[in-house]
């Protein structure tokens, strides 16, 4: 069933790459591009996961710091 799945996601995939790039393949190439896209975007997808869950983790701390600061700066600093 998942091999179906894949096909079939490939293939709009495929058909919808091929019409924004303007190509003209036949289907057995664009269900080909399609699933060849599908793994290489996994990949990246999957790399960019772990580098944004270290980078989201950065963020938050620099968020919750300035946050920090301010609660500190407006309620607690002598004026």
């Amino acid at each position: 069933m998942q091999v179906v799945l894949l096909l079939v996601v490939g293939a709009a995939a495929g058909f919808l790459a091929t019409r924004m790039m303007k190509m003209q393949t036949d289907i057995p190439t664009t269900i080909a591009i399609g699933v060849g896209g599908a793994i290489v975007g996994a990949l990246v997808i999957r790399g960019l996961a772990e580098l944004a869950g270290w980078m989201a983790g950065f963020v938050g701390a620099v968020l919750g710091a300035l946050v920090l600061l301010w609660i500190w700066k407006t309620y607690f600093a002598r004026r």
